[in-house]
C-alpha cells in the first residue's frame, strides 16, 4: 500500500495528542518523573498481556542480543535521554517553546537516518518536510499572549529542549535498525502473527530498558515516596493508563510500524503535527479562542502534509 508509513504517522501524532494531553494533568498530580515511571512499567506489562494473547508468550520471543542491543540503545536515548531533557526543559523555557525544539527531531532523525541506515531523502521530501516543520512552528510560536515576541531564553533550557529533539530523532533511527535485527531473528517456524507484533514486541524491549532508566533516575533523586502516593492515587492511575495505552502501547509501537515502511525523517516530521493537532481539543474542551496565526500555522502544516502525499 502506497504511504502506508506515512499514514501510520498521521496516526501516531492522534495518539500522541491524546497522550499530551493527559500527560500535562498527571504531571501536575504527581510529577513527570514519576509519570514516566508509571507509564513504562505499565506498558511493560500491558504488551506482556498483548503479547502472551498474539503470540503464546508474554515476553519479546526470538529477539537475540543485537535487538537487545540495539532497542535497548534507542531507549536510553530516546526514553531515558530524550525525555528526560524535554520534561527538564519544560522547567526553564515552558512546554511551548519545548514543543519549538522538538521540531529538531525530524531533521535528527533524517541525517541519523542517512549515516546509520544510508536513508536518502528527494527533494520533494525535504520541501514537505520543510513546510510542515515551519507550520509547526507557527502554531507553537503563536500562542505568545502578548503582541509582540521576543526570544529571550536560558542557555540551559535551549541546550535541554535541543538534546530532547536530538535524543528523539536519533532514538527512532535506532529503534529501526533494532526492529531489522529483531526481524532476521526470527525463525520460519515463528507463529504467524510474530512478524506483525514486532513493533509491539520493540516497544516492550525499549519500556523496560526505558522504565529501568528512569527507576534509576528517580532512585538518585530520592523519589520512591512519590511513586508509592502515585500508585495509591486512583486519578493519578487514571491519568497513568490512558497514557500508557495512547502511548507507548499504541503511540510508540505504531511509530515503530512507521518507520518500517517509510523514511525515518519523513516519519518523524508526521508524528511532530502533535502541536497541532493538540489545538483542536483545546478549542472543544478549554473552549480555547483559535488565533489567526493558529490557523496560518495549521492551514500551512496541512499543505506540508498533503505535499507528502501528492508529490
Amino acid at each position: 500500500m502506497n504511504h502506508l508509513g506515512e499514514i501510520i504517522s498521521l496516526g501516531v501524532a492522534v495518539s500522541w495528542t491524546i497522550t499530551a494531553w493527559f500527560a500535562d494533568k498527571a504531571s501536575r498530580r504527581v510529577g513527570a518523573m514519576v509519570t514516566n515511571v508509571l507509564r513504562l512499567v505499565l506498558a511493560t506489562l500491558f504488551l506482556g498481556a498483548l503479547l502472551w494473547v498474539t503470540v503464546g508468550h508474554p515476553y519479546p520471543l526470538y529477539a537475540d542480543k543485537d535487538a537487545w542491543l540495539w532497542l535497548g540503545l534507542s531507549a536510553l536515548v530516546g526514553y531515558v535521554f530524550g525525555d528526560y531533557c524535554l520534561f527538564s526543559c519544560y522547567l526553564y523555557i515552558g512546554p511551548r517553546f519545548g514543543q519549538l525544539m522538538m521540531t529538531l527531531a525530524p531533521p535528527m532523525a533524517a541525517i541519523a537516518g542517512w549515516i546509520m541506515l544510508g536513508e536518502t531523502l528527494a527533494w520533494t521530501s525535504i520541501l514537505a518536510m520543510g513546510v510542515t516543520l515551519c507550520g509547526i512552528a507557527i502554531s507553537i510560536l503563536s500562542r505568545d499572549s502578548g503582541t509582540h515576541f521576543k526570544l529571550d531564553l536560558p542557555l540551559k533550557g535551549i541546550l535541554l529542549g535541543i538534546g530532547a529533539g536530538v535524543g528523539q530523532g536519533v532514538g527512532l533511527v535506532l529503534s529501526k535498525i533494532g526492529m531489522q535485527y529483531y526481524s532476521q531473528a526470527i525463525p520460519a517456524d515463528a507463529p504467524r502473527l510474530m512478524e506483525g507484533m514486532l513493533p509491539f514486541a520493540s516497544t516492550m524491549m525499549r519500556a523496560i530498558i526505558g522504565g529501568a532508566g528512569f527507576l534509576i533516575i528517580l532512585g538518585l533523586q530520592r523519589g520512591f515516596g512519590k511513586l508509592r502516593s502515585a500508585v495509591k492515587d486512583p486519578v493519578a492511575m487514571k491519568y497513568a493508563s490512558i497514557i500508557t495505552l495512547f502511548g507507548p502501547a499504541i503511540g510508540v509501537s505504531l511509530s515503530l510500524m512507521a518507520v518500517r515502511y517509510a523514511n525515518a525523517g519523513i516519519a518523524s516530521t508526521l508524528m511532530a503535527l502533535t502541536p497541532v493537532f493538540i489545538l483542536i481539543p483545546d478549542i472543544l474542551v478549554n473552549k480555547k479562542k483559535i488565533r489567526l496565526k493558529e490557523i496560518i500555522g495549521l492551514a500551512v502544516s496541512i499543505t506540508g502534509v498533503a505535499l507528502f502525499f501528492l508529490l
